[in-house]
């Protein structure tokens, strides 16, 4: 037997994607260095690609991890640094500073990819070939003209990009959804300018989870849409109205709490809503009278009847086919769900049907591949993954969006720093320093959270930061912890905004008590300067039965969160949607 070196094991995996790489290099002609999959310890900056989500592969032709997000890695070295500032103080961002405007994020240069020209003439290997050759030299492009440094996460994967031009193409309707706290960072001009002009195509904006903000803000933001994009049709939407939840809304430091039914309903009213702006631009083309027969049925259901199901599964499949587009076929209407992740499409659609159809989890990438239901016999939903576009929104941003998974951050403390210095976080989380000293930095808020909730490494028994951090971010992702942003203008107009006439339907859509409402940005920040020290220990008790529902839903038994009573608070508004 040969002396020498143990063999080095190589994995069928390994062997798969190595070939896979090989062949899209013949395909495409061009080798793109910033495209290969490189060593975890490299120190090269902003030259390599990180694969999220990956799953593990079985035999057979099964290809899991076709879908996996990939975006580009920060450099060991920009961690560290990075590391290193997360010691440093606070520096509290004025009011002021929450509003934004998305023209600083967005420029025209940062298109996304469009699919090329194409006929039924091409082989399914040449066209993909072809797809391939334009995907790469748009990522050059990228490359050549920006600094990646300065970019946000975004695509990488060519297959995600597929699922929304195919979505695009055979969709009469574009519904694209924003979550309401960042509305402006998450809307891509391009795609509207593509949809409107080039498409000629009908854009809905639904401004969803607007429980989660208060209804001023809500109205500021619409306006806001209005004047921008005079072609978009508006639309606000709540997956939780008021009649699914059960208790108050807040508690007493400004944190959001959602207590939920055994069973939730159709949410009815942002159904209205989206089912009048698609009837105004369907007209008599498509009968939609079924669709409005439903919501009509719901609508007059007693509030506290939680037995009624709502809507019946007629269709739904996987589509991978290239589609002819027709317009309104067979009589059918058709409605493309876009976003990016996290926002809340596939939620959306579960709440039109009234009872779980689609698979929604915190997971950015969780929907792999888009899928079409029926929501009657001729109105067609089409769920499309969610897709990060190309901008220049802060990383610790899109964190806080849900855009990237929280728990594969390779640094946390840049995000905690971002949302502690809009948000009081240490009267909100009542922790103390860790140190007994009056600065703090994101790793003191850290610490101190881990301190209080006994998050300690297994070998050192240290205070376990990074878990700290992990829980902090899922509380301001699921909107516990709530940071709204804000159109340019709107504090010097806030009085305007508070007597808007629109502010009666957000209360509607909401279907919540006025003492439940969402707080604003200061009033929740810093609501616990008034709080009694009475209620500490209420409000103690009450937030470890909250941490705890997190940790359970984390863990994927959300399903019988309404048995048991410390998993009744799901501060993640998708779990509400997780049980059939």
């Amino acid at each position: 037997m040969p002396q020498g070196r143990k063999k080095v094991p190589f994995s069928g995996k390994a062997k798969k994607e190595q070939m896979q790489a090989k062949r899209l290099r013949k395909q495409t002609g061009n080798k793109v260095p910033f495209l290969q999959k490189s060593n975890d310890d490299s120190d090269e900056e902003g030259t390599s690609v990180r694969k999220l989500n990956y799953q593990p592969t079985k035999g057979g032709g099964s290809r899991p991890n076709r879908y996996a997000l990939q975006f580009f890695k920060e450099s060991n070295k920009e961690i560290k640094l990075k590391k290193e500032e997360a010691r440093t103080s606070l520096i509290p961002v004025e009011e002021k500073g929450l509003e934004i405007e998305a023209s600083h994020f967005f420029e025209e240069s940062l298109e996304f990819p469009k699919r090329p020209p194409w006929n039924f003439d091409l082989s399914k290997e040449e066209l993909e070939a072809q797809e391939n050759r334009y995907f790469h030299q748009y990522l050059k492009n990228i490359e050549a003209n920006h600094n990646l440094k300065d970019l946000s996460y975004f695509e990488l994967n060519l297959e995600t990009w597929r699922q929304l031009w195919r979505v695009l193409e055979m969709s009469d309707i574009i519904l694209f959804i924003v979550d309401i706290r960042f509305p402006a960072v998450m809307f891509p001009p391009s795609l509207y300018s593509y949809v409107t002009n080039t498409l000629n195509k009908d854009f809905i904006l639904v401004l969803n989870k607007i429980d989660l903000c208060p209804p001023p803000l809500v109205v500021a933001w619409k306006k806001y849409f209005e004047e921008k994009y005079p072609l978009l049709k508006i639309c606000m939407f709540t997956s939780i109205p008021g009649y699914n939840l059960v208790g108050q809304t807040t508690d007493k430091g400004g944190l959001l709490v959602r207590r939920r039914k055994g069973r939730i309903r159709m949410a009815a009213e942002g159904t209205q809503k989206l089912f009048e702006v698609c009837k105004s631009l369907v007209g008599d083309k498509v009968d939609l009278t079924s669709w409005q027969c439903k919501i009509k049925d719901e609508m007059q259901v007693d509030i506290h009847e939680d037995t009624l199901e709502v809507g019946q599964l007629l269709h739904g499949k996987n589509e991978t086919g290239y589609y002819e587009y027709e317009k309104f076929n067979d009589g059918v209407l058709t409605i493309g769900c876009l976003g990016q992740p996290n926002v809340g499409k596939s939620s959306l659609m579960n709440a039109i049907m009234g009872k779980k159809v689609v698979s929604v989890s915190r997971t950015p990438g969780h929907t792999k591949h888009f899928q079409t239901i029926f929501l009657t016999n001729n109105v067609r939903l089409c769920d499309c993954p969610g897709l990060v576009f190309p901008s220049k929104v802060p990383k610790p941003l899109q964190v806080l969006m849900g855009s990237f998974p929280i728990a594969q951050l390779r640094e946390p403390y840049s995000t905690i720093r971002f949302l502690a210095e809009r948000l009081n976080l240490i009267k909100m989380l009542r922790i103390e320093h860790p140190e007994q000293d009056d600065t703090w930095s994101p790793v003191d808020i850290c610490d101190g959270w881990a301190k209080k909730r006994g998050y300690l490494t297994a070998k050192a028994a240290r205070l376990d930061s990074y878990r700290a951090a992990n829980s902090i971010l899922r509380m301001a992702l699921d909107g516990k912890i709530c940071l709204c942003l804000r159109p340019q203008g709107y504090l010097e107009k806030l009085d305007y905004w508070k007597t808007h006439p629109d502010i009666e339907m957000v209360k509607w859509i909401q279907s919540i008590k006025e003492e439940d409402q969402p707080l604003g940005k200061f009033e929740a920040g810093f609501a616990a300067d008034h709080s009694s020290e009475e209620d500490s220990e209420d409000e103690e008790e009450e937030e470890d039965n909250c941490q705890s529902g997190n940790e359970e839903a984390t863990q994927g038994d959300t399903e019988n969160s309404s048995e048991d009573g410390a998993l009744a608070v799901a501060s993640n508004k998708f779990a509400l949607l997780s049980a059939d």
